[in-house]
């Protein structure tokens, strides 16, 4: 018999999708069963004695380091804040805001020790925005970033009732978090939670219409720890992580903090105002040895590597949006290093597809990761012949669970998660990315994936970013269009597009070239590095 809930609040429990609108959830491995009572920071954190990391380093940062035993330490004196001063009871939500740091990690875990719910949102996020998440979540308490309070006041009055807001990076302020924790005991229990009780609600990022609302409870986040890290990334005690996907993101989450944390890793966490050329420099510096941040950034900084050379890098994680050729062999040109891509889903908490080192093939993301299953199906659900364009389907230890919204069913179906995704998988298993689905252009009859296009505009030296869509056409049905950001020295005109629709026509098959490009000076990008094709549909 599983243990009961200790959530005493059921506001999250009780909006969950009806059962029958749930994933199936998959544990074929040993390693993916989870105690059905367990807290995955203690689990994290609270063992790290029993693992002897106690005094090996957990967070660095300019002017600060903590190890194992000492951030445990102050992750119970933040929880002992939250529950004893500010009475929250297990199930209570709680607003995090702030950009990576190591006072958002402690009080990220902290949150989770005390079997509260954390709702982490984006630094960036302005007041209309943080009072949706408000609303929806309903959250009894927020921490926040002292350098982010402004818009936090302004949307806080949404709430409904009073909702404390506690500032950290701030230990020089009366009444700050790190004040109020100093003050506290370092023991904490943490909360007997159950397996299937809630850690965290993480909203989902980059597209338009009401925020949606992510329901991933503590056997997701440790059964997502022995799936994709453990199989495909492989990380050490040794190793030391970086990269720039913000803690609010899942993708972030993972890799720069629980995925680590597993694995007795080192986190670096760089400057808020880091450059590509800085970031270079500093993951020498700190001797970082793993990386993760999007194609976009690894494309700036491969100059700066090759130029200033990383000796201890050793694995560069790319997610987050498709990873073009061009930039994987543009960043192995600059490195050595074959770059680990994977397809994952704020829904399915991480990346489920993904192939490393001797496993990578050119052109594929990879295969589905050990311990889950992934198919191409038609617009009905059946599996579509290798080698035809259809719908990606995922299922495993994680899958998507909406909180009180109506768009569970299209993102769950027969048991199936559809992150909505069009893919091609090969004879050999591999899997490659076409678009998203909303994203396919049907030109004349053929159905094209802008990434494609945006790969083989990239391989041209006078490219430095660029992006593809489908603008509406009455003798084709659409065209491609391209929006191109040259690099410095490279002049846009008529030359330029002429010479840049040649390229396409002479490396990939002609119908794909774009028939108007666009040359911009930056293009649409949500806070965590994706490409906002809407926007640039809406601007077609």
């Amino acid at each position: 018999m599983s243990p009961p809930s200790a959530q005493t609040d059921r506001f999250v429990h009780d909006r969950l999708p009806p059962r029958a609108q749930w994933p199936e959830l998959r544990y074929d491995l040993p390693e993916l069963r989870v105690p059905d009572q367990v807290n995955l920071v203690h689990e994290l954190l609270g063992r790290a004695g029993e693992r002897g990391w106690a005094g090996r380093q957990l967070f660095i940062a300019p002017g600060r380091t903590l190890t194992y035993g000492q951030a445990q330490r102050e992750v119970n004196r933040i929880a002992r804040v939250l529950t004893d001063e500010l009475k929250l009871q297990p199930g209570n939500r709680v607003l995090l805001r702030g950009g990576n740091s190591i006072a958002m990690a402690l009080a990220w875990l902290a949150v989770v020790k005390a079997g509260l719910i954390a709702v982490a949102t984006m630094p960036l996020l302005r007041a209309a925005e943080l009072r949706q998440v408000i609303d929806k979540a309903q959250p009894a308490a927020a921490l926040c970033d002292a350098g982010l309070l402004s818009e936090l006041e302004l949307a806080a009055p949404a709430a409904s009732g009073p909702m404390p807001i506690l500032a950290f990076n701030a230990a020089d302020t009366p009444g700050s978090l790190e004040q109020r924790a100093a003050a506290a005991p370092e023991a904490f229990e943490a909360c007997p939670t159950a397996a299937d009780d809630i850690a965290l609600l993480a909203f989902t990022s980059g597209t338009t219409g009401a925020p949606k609302a992510v329901v991933h409870t503590h056997r997701d986040v440790l059964a997502a720890c022995n799936a994709w890290p453990r199989h495909v990334l492989k990380a050490t005690p040794d190793d030391v992580v970086t990269g720039s996907p913000p803690l609010a993101f899942t993708f972030g989450l993972g890799g720069l903090l629980v995925f680590p944390m597993a694995a007795g890793s080192a986190i670096y966490f760089p400057d808020a105002r880091y450059t590509p050329e800085g970031m270079v420099r500093e993951m020498g510096a700190h001797g970082v040895t793993i990386c993760y941040t999007s194609p976009t950034f690894y494309r700036q900084m491969a100059p700066h590597a090759r130029a200033i050379g990383i000796p201890g890098l050793r694995i560069c994680v790319s997610a987050g949006e498709a990873l073009p050729d061009a930039t994987r062999q543009l960043w192995k040109e600059a490195t050595g290093i074959e770059m680990l891509d994977g397809i994952g889903a704020t829904e399915m908490f991480h990346i489920f597809i993904s192939s490393a080192g001797g496993e990578v093939r050119r052109g594929a993301i990879g295969k589905a990761v050990p311990g889950y299953q992934a198919k191409v199906v038609d617009e009905q659900g059946r599996e579509v012949p290798r080698g035809t364009v259809g719908r990606l389907a995922v299922i495993g230890p994680t899958g998507c669970r909406y909180m009180d919204d109506a768009r569970q069913t299209r993102y769950v179906r027969q048991g199936w998660n559809h992150p909505g995704d069009a893919f091609v998988q090969d004879e050999d298993g591999y899997f490659h990315y076409q678009a998203r689905d909303d994203d396919m252009i049907i030109t004349s009859g053929y159905n094209v994936g802008g990434p494609e296009v945006e790969d083989c505009l990239l391989a041209h030296p006078a490219v430095a970013e660029c992006g593809v869509v489908g603008k509406p056409d009455d003798e084709r049905g659409m065209l491609i269009k391209a929006f191109v950001v040259l690099k410095p020295g490279q002049e846009p005109g008529a030359a330029m597009v002429k010479t840049l629709q040649d390229h396409v026509k002479h490396s990939i098959a002609p119908y794909k070239y774009p028939r108007e490009i666009e040359f911009v000076q930056a293009l649409p990008r949500t806070e965590t590095g994706k490409l906002q094709r809407f926007r640039l549909r809406q601007g077609s």
